[in-house]
């Protein structure tokens, strides 16, 4: 099949016909199955396979009355799926594009924007896009904010500050969000019947956000309201997967969104701790450059708009 080292030139013979009939043999089981699928005659059929076995320069199925692949025949049928993928993608794609569509969208969250509507929204979006991708990416709203600075991202969750009033930008608010306190499986208060406070959590174990980001920042605030500055977190990350684990695990205590903790605890994973003052986190906003803005984005943000508004 590989010859003079370059591993292509049979493939220059091979059709996208030749491909698509290889796979309804296979799945038909028999060559007479197969003609029947593909309108065909099984003359015609057995001659269309000694083509395409002379084309790859190996027998491709062992014929009886079932056929097999064989080795060969395998490699050519990952081919085949993997072609006939790509082609089919691309053509949704190009098909998009001619309808002054886009075929993806790069979307920046924070985790309260994961929690806050954003799934809900993809599925909303998506039922009336099926031909659109979505790239969903977490983390810190400063690294967010970065992307959509490079066009690496479309647009950007997070909290509303004076950064989405920059020139060029535009912006729509989903909801007001605070910081929560939580705990988890592993935690020893996790099966007291009464409600959690600050006070029963205070000299346990953190697990904070790092330093500057929002939340560590509305949180070390906090603290120093509640005369409890001296606090200082056993473990600092950002990871939302790492949290979830070190609470399932271990005898913390962690901080994130509300809407982070609502969810987490709809699914039986976080439980709140009651505090006395809550801690504002701020409104939670879809920030994206006007210039740049596509038909296709748009009707997204009106998607995340319309969940946002609903739950409120």
């Amino acid at each position: 099949m590989i010859e003079n080292g370059a591993g292509i030139s049979w493939a220059r013979r091979l059709k996208i016909r030749h491909l698509e009939s290889f796979l309804v043999l296979d799945e038909a089981g028999t060559l007479t199955q197969a003609a029947a699928r593909l309108h065909m005659t099984q003359s015609a059929m057995s001659h269309w396979l000694a083509e395409l076995e002379s084309v790859a320069g190996t027998p491709l199925v062992v014929r009886g009355r079932k056929v097999q692949l064989t080795p060969a025949g395998h490699l050519l049928k990952r081919l085949a799926v993997n072609v006939l993928g790509d082609v089919s993608r691309t053509g949704r794609e190009m098909n998009a594009v001619a309808a002054g569509r886009v075929p993806r969208l790069n979307v920046g969250s924070v985790w309260a924007g994961i929690a806050g509507g954003l799934p809900e929204a993809v599925g909303a979006f998506q039922r009336a896009h099926a031909d659109v991708a979505v790239a969903i990416h977490d983390g810190p709203f400063d690294n967010l904010l970065k992307g959509l600075e490079t066009r690496a991202l479309d647009a950007v969750i997070g909290v509303l500050d004076a950064r989405a009033h920059q020139p060029g930008l535009e912006h729509e608010v989903l909801f007001d969000d605070h910081v929560a306190l939580v705990v988890g499986q592993g935690s020893k208060h996790w099966a007291r019947s009464e409600a959690l406070t600050f006070q029963d959590a205070l000299h346990e174990q953190w697990v904070m956000p790092p330093p500057g980001t929002l939340t560590r920042i509305q949180m070390d605030a906090f603290l120093i309201e509640q005369e409890a500055s001296w606090l200082v977190p056993r473990v600092e990350t950002a990871s939302l997967a790492m949290v979830q684990a070190l609470l399932h695990t271990g005898d913390y205590v962690g901080v994130c969104s509300e809407s982070m903790a609502r969810y987490q605890a709809s699914l039986g994973l976080f439980r709140q701790i009651r505090i006395d003052s809550s801690i504002r986190f701020g409104p939670i906003t879809v920030m994206w450059n006007r210039e740049h803005a596509t038909a296709t984005l748009r009707d997204f943000i009106g998607c995340l708009v319309a969940h946002a508004r609903a739950e409120r």
